[in-house]
């Protein structure tokens, strides 16, 4: 009983996509398709130089194109804070006086408590302030 080559080409797939699973490096996703494309073409009839070949082209293209794309995608842009560190740096709104001690600030649409990072300095309610930093629920304002 004879395999034919593209049935070798798939189980090269699924060899590759293991790894894949296991150490989450994309670049094993990558060889795999490479080696769907091979095996596509072995079923068209192609013969092995050209399925080694397609291998490779598919499987450097997708290499040179996908990985730099997700190297940007991975790298932290700073529009993209979440959490509390989107808030440091937004303007709140004084609810009730602020000073070293606490009070109380309108931040991105919610009630936060608050105290002054300067402890002698003090804000009334309708002034706007900056938040420094989030300290547990209370932001430092100034």
């Amino acid at each position: 009983m004879e395999i034919d080559a593209w049935v070798w080409w798939l189980i090269g797939a699924v060899g590759l996509g293991i790894p894949l699973v296991i150490t989450a490096m994309p670049e094993f996703g990558m060889f795999s398709a490479g080696a769907v494309a091979g095996a596509v073409t072995a079923a068209l009839g192609g013969g092995v130089v050209f399925q080694v070949l397609v291998f490779v082209v598919v499987s450097v293209a997708l290499v040179a194109v996908v990985r730099p794309y997700a190297a940007r995608q991975r790298g932290a842009s700073p529009g993209s804070a979440t959490g509390i560190d989107a808030l440091k740096g937004r303007q709140a709104v004084v609810l009730e006086r602020v000073d070293g001690r606490g009070g109380r600030i309108k931040l991105a649409g919610e009630v936060w408590s608050a105290r002054s990072y300067d402890e002698r300095a003090a804000f009334e309610p309708g002034q706007q302030v900056d938040v420094v930093e989030i300290d547990g629920a209370t932001a430092v304002v100034m």
